[in-house]
């Protein structure tokens, strides 16, 4: 059996509690400078991204083109599940938490079954295209969150 240190906690009771609740007002405010940004703007400029990768990837040929918009289409359409699968309002926390745990297993297995099934979907596939395809849209939704109405920016 283990010694209990008493010590260290009667000092975590200790520290001062740095939280300090929002009135109504205070609350409204805030929400008013965070705006909520819709899952479905991230989906949609991913989408848009994923379209302007494969024409640009076009220009190295049709293959390098399919390859790259395969690629993007790994990571938007899995994206577009998760996003519907989220919207139902949960009654708790707790089943919030395991509705977002399965649509994240249920986007990453649809992920892995697109890639399985890419050099049967995409001839001539070009791995290096698909990987290149994925990465841009993948990181593109840094930039929807970045680029939303209502951030902050800093000088």
């Amino acid at each position: 059996m283990k010694p209990v240190d008493l010590q260290a906690e009667t000092e975590t009771e200790a520290e001062p509690d740095d939280f300090k609740a929002l009135s109504a007002e205070e609350a409204a405010q805030w929400r008013q400078r965070h705006p909520t940004l819709s899952p479905w703007r991230i989906v949609a400029v991913q989408a848009a991204v994923c379209v302007l990768v494969a024409l640009v990837a076009w220009a190295f040929g049709a293959r390098m083109g399919w390859s790259a918009g395969y690629g993007g289409l790994a990571v938007v359409l899995p994206a577009a599940l998760l996003a519907r699968g989220m919207q139902r309002k949960r009654a708790t926390a707790g089943a919030a938490m395991a509705a977002l745990m399965g649509w994240e297993l249920a986007k990453l297995a649809l992920t892995v079954a697109m890639l399985a099934a890419a050099p049967r979907l995409v001839p001539g596939l070009s791995w290096l295209a698909l990987l290149a395809g994925m990465v841009v849209v993948m990181k593109t939704y840094w930039i929807a969150l970045v680029a939303r109405p209502g951030v902050r920016k800093t000088v």
